[in-house]
Parts: C-alpha cells; sequence; structure tokens
C-alpha cells in the first residue's frame, strides 16, 4: 500500500523502495528529510503547475540529488550534482529503466542547481528544482495551507536545518573548491573559508593565451 503524507502519494516500486533504503544507509538523517521533503514539495508545485511529472523518476531524482555530497561517486574530480547524477542514472540502467528514464533523472540532478534553465525542460526536471527551492529558500511557501505543511514536517522534521545543510553543503565540497567556481557552490565554501579565491570570468579571459 502506498504510503500517503499531506495527501501526497509516495510511488509504491521496488525502486523506490530500494532508493529509499539506500539513501537511509547512506546519507545523513537531515539529507534524507530534505530529500524526501523535496519530493512532496515538488508534487506541490507539479499540481500548481497542471503538468504530470512521472512520479516515480521524480521520487529517484529527488532522492539522489543530493547524494554526490555525501561521497564522491567518480574517479574524477567533478561538482557533486554530477556525482549524484551519475549514480542515479547508473542506479536505474541496473535495474532495467530505459535510456530516456535514466537520462531525465540524470539532468534533474545536474541541473537542481542551475538558476533558469530547468523551468524550460520536462516536467521531472522543472518540478525538482522547484521542491529544492522551497525546501533550501522557501519559494512558494506562502501558497501552501498550514495544515499541509504540518504533515510533511510532521513526517520529515527540518531541525536545525540551516545551520545543518550550509555545514553538509560545505563538507561535501571542501576538497574539491575548483568544481564550484562559477556556481552558487562557491557562496558556500566563501563563507566557511574566509579568503579563498576563484579566478573570475575577467580574468580567464584576459589571462588566456591569445595575444588579443
Amino acid at each position: 500500500m502506498a504510503e500517503v503524507i499531506a495527501g501526497l502519494e509516495i510511488p509504491d516500486t521496488v525502486a523506490v523502495a530500494e532508493a529509499t533504503r539506500l539513501a537511509q544507509e547512506t546519507t545523513s538523517p537531515l539529507i534524507y528529510h530534505h530529500s524526501r521533503r523535496v519530493f512532496l514539495f515538488a508534487l506541490v508545485h507539479a499540481r500548481e503547475l497542471g503538468v504530470d511529472p512521472d512520479p516515480e523518476l521524480l521520487y529517484l531524482a529527488a532522492v539522489f540529488h543530493d547524494t554526490g555530497l555525501a561521497t564522491p561517486f567518480s574517479g574524477t574530480v567533478q561538482r557533486f550534482e554530477l556525482d549524484g547524477a551519475d549514480h542515479a542514472r547508473r542506479f536505474l540502467r541496473e535495474r532495467g529503466f530505459p535510456a530516456a528514464a535514466a537520462e531525465t533523472v540524470w539532468t534533474a540532478i545536474a541541473l537542481h542547481t542551475t538558476p533558469g534553465i530547468p523551468g524550460r525542460m520536462a516536467p521531472e526536471i522543472a518540478t525538482l528544482n522547484l521542491g529544492v527551492l522551497t525546501d533550501v529558500f522557501g519559494h512558494g511557501l506562502d501558497g501552501m495551507t498550514n495544515d499541509q505543511l504540518d504533515d510533511i514536517l510532521a513526517v520529515h522534521p527540518r531541525g536545525d536545518f540551516k545551520t545543518g545543510f550550509l555545514r553538509a553543503y560545505f563538507e561535501g565540497q571542501r576538497d574539491r573548491p575548483e568544481t564550484t567556481y562559477g556556481t552558487v557552490n562557491f557562496d558556500v565554501l566563501a563563507h566557511f573559508m574566509p579568503g579563498i579565491t576563484r579566478p573570475t570570468m575577467v580574468e580567464r579571459v584576459t589571462g588566456s593565451p591569445w595575444p588579443t
């Protein structure tokens, strides 16, 4: 029987159950609860927008979207979003999902911190981004009822989310600062690492090997 939270249904599939168990075992409670809230908020946004994302793919994208912060899944140095996206795609392909479905989840995770682009893409990609914006920045909270929020937070409490999330965000990227240049992720490193510098776009252009 499917789990229902605040009138929102968690997909009742084998892949969802496996991904949930994996998230509980490999991420912190803070990231686990955050990821599930992101899915629920994404569903709320989908209803408001009148779009119909595949709930299983949206759930898998939500559950994996921050896994790259916990443990790099790549042998190369890359953005944490790509670690999570690569891990999710591998998870889906190993369980027989079509390549197109796996790519949709990969793209949703890879772009979930990128402003302006996800909203122009498939419903799973657009609503995952909106769910993240709601849980991290409070985007769209004024459009939700108190009862709905209370029901969600009763199952997936925030605790001291702001402090804990920023710390987890920093810890997951502190050893690969070069991957944060040109992204919102650098803001978090700059907060915890005063004095850290990055090459600007202007410096990269003027310092290129081209003579003019």
